[in-house]
């Protein structure tokens, strides 16, 4: 039986952090900011239109990665794995399994192309591997 207690709460919050800089640094414009806006079809007045709600976004979004962290970690107390493979693993098999499937799922659906999925899952399947290998080490 799990209790709360025992998962490393510092490691879900690590791990939510690297995965808020992580997607500080794929959607800049260094890596993927110009294609992503390409994909959506995002005009300049757009993107300056959105920056006014930028920072409820992070917010948001730094929430769902604390959740996203402590679910994972959870799943590792649950399973019993622990380590640096055993991490990558479950983390892997939670992106195939949920979010890319949920995430083409709904690019199905939508209006936006391909590329956007391409480049969401992209990001997701780093940032769950790094989830993965922070939790799996930092026990």
């Amino acid at each position: 039986m799990m209790t709360l207690h025992m998962i490393n709460w510092l490691a879900v919050v690590a791990a939510a952090v690297a995965t808020f800089v992580i997607g500080a640094l794929w959607y800049s414009p260094a890596l993927f900011a110009k294609q992503w806006q390409v994909a959506h079809g995002y005009s300049a007045d757009k993107l300056q239109a959105m920056k006014k709600t930028m920072p409820q976004a992070f917010m948001g979004s730094f929430v769902c990665y604390l959740f996203i962290a402590a679910a994972l970690a959870a799943l590792m107390v649950w399973t019993g794995r622990v380590g640096l493979v055993d991490g990558l693993k479950l983390a892997f098999l939670c992106w195939a399994g949920f979010a890319a499937t949920l995430g083409l799922t709904a690019n199905l659906y939508s209006d936006t192309s391909r590329m956007v999925f391409v480049i969401d899952a992209a990001y997701q399947l780093v940032f769950f591997l790094v989830m993965g290998a922070i939790l799996g080490v930092w026990r």
